[in-house]
């Protein structure tokens, strides 16, 4: 059950909320007396230019899938095994994976290098998939899925259900292959 407030406390609030609205009104004058020293008008703050989205280098490909049903931290445990390695090696040591992140990358791999072998078809150029290796390898955190579970007394705990996005680049190796 709610308490009363005694008329005592009740005047002890009313000047807290007072003391605030004095300290912010003082501090919109100081502001706007820093604006009117200031010699001349304001002018915006000129943006440094973006880069171009990241376009892949000629003898590179890429593949990304978005908000895979795996927490990201379980996804990077075996990202982090295939990075760098070579294509064949980076496939056969998912296809012999037990984690359930394995599969969802395997995918990604399999369609980046797809991708390599459309890009170099398109350009009239040969690619040997042997030499392919995985450049670039990371996962990224998706959205959250916020869900309620049951807990005791009819209360609801929160469960929040994590979602990650996959990356993967891969090019050519120069010279012999690893």
């Amino acid at each position: 059950m709610a308490t009363r407030k005694t008329p005592a406390k009740k005047r002890a609030a009313g000047s807290k909320k007072r003391a605030t609205a004095k300290k912010r009104a003082s501090q919109r004058k100081r502001t706007a007396r820093a604006g009117a020293d200031s010699a001349g008008p304001r002018t915006p703050r000129a943006k440094a230019p973006r880069p171009a989205v990241a376009a892949v280098a000629p003898r590179q490909a890429r593949a990304i899938q978005r908000t895979t049903r795996q927490s990201p931290y379980k996804m990077r445990l075996v990202i982090d095994e295939i990075r760098g390695r070579d294509v064949n090696d980076a496939l056969s040591y998912l296809a012999f994976s037990k984690k359930h992140a394995a599969k969802q990358i395997e995918k990604v791999l399999r369609s980046a290098v797809a991708n390599a072998e459309f890009h170099a078809r398109e350009a009239n150029e040969s690619l040997d998939v042997d030499t392919l290796f995985v450049k670039y390898a990371v996962i990224n955190e998706g959205p959250k899925l916020k869900r309620f579970m049951p807990a005791a007394m009819g209360r609801a705990t929160p469960i929040q259900k994590r979602t990650s996005h996959v990356e993967i680049v891969v090019a050519a190796r120069d010279g012999a292959a690893r």
